[in-house]
């Protein structure tokens, strides 16, 4: 692994680490008003929906370490896995902690003024998320064909979630959640960056 690529890994984790320490202030659960988030609201909006989004990563990312048997690209998904399983459970447990239901009847992105609008690829829940076609066909690949779908899917996905983070480090109240929120696009567009290496390294490129 080069220096710049280890700097890269290392700097993403430190965002999310220093975003995931971020819970401990939110004893609270609220805006730092004593104003609980509503049901509607973009806190709940977000939680809801990153929750569901990172929860696809997680599989994608197991899924292609049981494909392939580099060990770069198999760092990479369990560290995605392993941080994106993490976040995921803070927002559920902020969900909780404001006794908001984890799912709504609601479209999508609502929150984001964007529920009911056509997402990012035919068939897929909220921008960037894979299709069900796209995860089958993840799982019958192997080897460098696993790593350049993994890493192109992932890159649309972490696209994705880069937008979603954004919209809630504007319109999110609660001061941990925007946290989070900002920590996710650092850590995500790193990893944007080196899925780019290691595409450009298989002879590939991202999708779009």
């Amino acid at each position: 692994m080069t220096p710049r690529r280890a700097g890269w890994i290392a700097g993403a984790a430190a965002a999310a680490l220093v975003a995931a320490g971020g819970i401990t202030y939110a004893v609270a659960g609220d805006d730092g008003a004593g104003r609980v988030p509503s049901a509607d609201s973009a806190d709940a909006g977000f939680a809801r929906d990153m929750a569901v989004h990172h929860q696809q990563a997680v599989e994608m990312s197991y899924i292609v370490r049981d494909r392939t048997d580099d060990e770069e690209v198999r760092r990479l998904a369990y560290d995605i896995a392993q941080t994106q399983a993490n976040q995921r459970g803070m927002m559920i447990g902020w969900l909780d902690l404001w006794g908001l239901p984890k799912v709504s009847s609601d479209p999508p992105m609502t929150w984001m003024g964007m529920g009911g609008m056509p997402s990012a690829g035919e068939g897929s829940l909220m921008p960037g998320m894979a299709t069900d076609a796209e995860m089958e066909k993840l799982g019958t690949l192997v080897g460098r064909q696993a790593e350049v779908y993994y890493l192109q899917l992932m890159t649309e996905h972490h696209r994705g979630g880069v937008h979603m983070a954004e919209g809630c480090a504007e319109k999110c109240a609660v001061g941990v959640e925007k946290r989070l929120a900002q920590g996710m696009v650092e850590s995500q567009e790193s990893e944007i960056r080196l899925m780019a290496d290691l595409l450009t390294e298989r002879g590939a490129k991202p999708r779009s």
